[in-house]
């Protein structure tokens, strides 16, 4: 694609300008680092675009509070004084879920994903956010917490303006199939296939 230019130009009836702003389903797999983090990345393009930011993270612990997460919730902060960018929620499901206010436990991982996976179905519906990261989202569709039929189902009908990244290792085959772009990180080389633990600023 030179200077950003598609190879090829599709006939279905579509003006540029309306083929180049269709909301796209995006998809981060693989087994290499970096899934989250160009997830996030993209979240900040989109908040400076004056786009309402909505992340959803279904595996890391409520403990773990990420530098993206940080960044991401002070820019919110800055949008609702100055009116700059635009709005962030940020989510946990080993919170509970920041709307339900009941704390998670190990044996509730799944009604947790699920209970999850239902308001982002509401979301999607009323068009509550420009853009959607569902962090880590591939494994409870991996372990069968939530159905894919159903995923596929809401993603692909998804009304109005509604970009949706989805991150985490081995992505559902019709995920795959329905995304508009799918990027697979492949591991070369870590630091911790040395011994070397995860370190500030490059894991957190």
């Amino acid at each position: 694609m030179p200077q950003g230019q598609p190879l090829t130009v599709p006939d279905d009836n579509l003006t540029t300008r309306q083929r180049r702003n269709r909301p796209l389903l995006m998809v981060h797999t693989g087994d290499g680092k970096g899934k989250s983090t160009a997830a996030f990345g993209m979240a900040l393009r989109g908040w400076n675009q004056g786009f309402r930011i909505g992340v959803f993270q279904f595996v890391k612990s409520a403990k773990w509070r990420v530098g993206e997460q940080a960044v991401l919730e002070r820019l919110g902060t800055l949008h609702d004084e100055t009116g700059v960018g635009g709005p962030v929620q940020w989510h946990k499901m080993g919170s509970g879920w920041s709307w339900s206010r009941k704390s998670g436990s190990t044996e509730d991982h799944a009604g947790d994903a699920l209970a999850g996976w239902t308001e982002i179905k509401r979301r999607l519906a009323e068009q509550t956010h420009d853009l959607y990261v569902l962090d880590e989202f591939t494994y409870p569709i991996n372990w069968g917490w939530v159905d894919i039929d159903d995923v596929v189902t809401t993603l692909a009908n998804r009304p109005g303006h509604q970009h949706v990244i989805i991150t985490g290792r081995r992505a559902h085959p019709r995920l795959v199939e329905i995304a508009d772009l799918v990027t697979e990180m492949t591991k070369v080389k870590h630091p911790m296939d040395a011994g070397q633990k995860g370190q500030r600023g490059i894991e957190w």
